[in-house]
């Protein structure tokens, strides 16, 4: 269990109220938060127009902004990063919670919105599924929900860590590649200066959260590989209310194969080769990281396709080691039936 104190303050969700079912209603300050992002603070050359926007918008965010407002805008740039920011505004608006709106934006699509909105959405959302839970290797699991990971593989582990993380330190001459380090042309790991989760740091994993500093052992049997299917189950019920149990394993062995939901965009195209009967060459076998087996409550919530039969998840990094989660393929894959078909 991690010790006391809040975790992801990063995220805002301090910023938000919230429902009877504890999901995000966002306020005023979430937007003003959104409006701090440096994408939309204006520069130093902006255009009075842009600066009277801006200082209008964080004493009243959720205000109206009329396109003649928008033209008055010297920069034609400024114009379409205001115009994109407004839109998404309005589209999250129009759901009656954040989960809500996070599903919408994935269900009908999300072209013109910045990927870092997606990502502050996503953090934001992920921060609620995790509202009470006490086990720092789920939590630092849900990480790679919202934050790029990088994987490194030698014997013994199957680590992940934050991508944002080493990259600092490779800038600073502190770090590179966790994959290079770890494993240099097969000569033995040298000794690098990041931590692992373990049950003896676990206590303190809230005060050093928004740190993400932590790597996770996500390798068959470790706490970390029980942590993903713990975090995807509290996450899958959060946003769909679907109660769902999920547990690792080792391989997909079932000649009935019938479901399954890729959690990146390797993951997905691996898989769907395998269970169309491609040949997979080992290597690129390699690159599946975690495997899970996912089975709903109701069963009646279920497509009459899979219904009775187990989903397969699966996690993977791509040629460069990296791993980019991707939650949302939940929201839009699971083979639930539609609300018009529970009916």
């Amino acid at each position: 269990m991690i010790g006391p104190g809040d975790f992801w303050l990063s995220s805002g969700h301090h910023l938000c109220d919230r429902d009877e079912a504890g999901r995000l209603l966002p306020t005023e300050d979430l937007w003003r938060a959104f409006l701090a992002r440096p994408e939309l603070l204006p520069p130093e050359e902006a255009c009075a127009a842009e600066l009277a926007l801006h200082t209008g918008l964080l004493a009243a965010p959720l205000r109206p902004v009329p396109p003649d407002e928008l033209a008055a805008l010297a920069d034609p740039d400024a114009r379409e990063n205001w115009q994109v920011f407004l839109a998404f505004r309005d589209r999250v608006r129009a759901a009656p919670t954040l989960e809500a709106a996070w599903l919408a934006l994935f269900r009908t699509g999300v072209g013109g919105v910045p990927p870092i909105f997606l990502q502050m959405l996503t953090h934001l959302v992920t921060r609620a599924a995790m509202e009470g839970e006490g086990d720092a290797f789920t939590l630092r699991a849900a990480e790679a929900f919202f934050r790029p990971q990088r994987a490194a593989i030698h014997p013994g582990a199957l680590l992940l860590a934050d991508e944002e993380l080493l990259d600092a330190r490779a800038a600073d001459g502190d770090l590179g590649s966790l994959g290079r380090l770890l494993t240099e042309a097969g000569s033995p790991p040298r000794e690098v200066e990041l931590e692992v989760l373990s049950e003896a740091n676990a206590p303190g994993y809230a005060a050093r959260s928004d740190a993400h500093d932590l790597a996770l052992d996500i390798a068959e049997g470790r706490l970390g590989q029980h942590g993903m299917a713990r975090a995807l189950e509290r996450f899958i019920a959060h946003v769909t209310g679907e109660r769902v149990a999920v547990r690792p394993v080792p391989v997909i062995d079932d000649r009935n194969w019938t479901w399954h939901v890729g959690l990146d965009a390797e993951a997905t195209a691996i898989a769907n080769d395998l269970w169309r009967g491609t040949k997979v060459k080992q290597a690129r076998l390699a690159r599946i990281l975690w495997l899970g087996v996912l089975e709903f409550a109701d069963a009646t919530r279920v497509l009459p396709r899979a219904s009775g039969r187990p989903v397969y998840l699966a996690l993977a990094m791509d040629a460069a080691q990296r791993v980019r989660m991707k939650p949302q393929n939940l929201a839009v894959g699971l083979p639930l039936k539609t609300a018009a078909e529970a009916v």
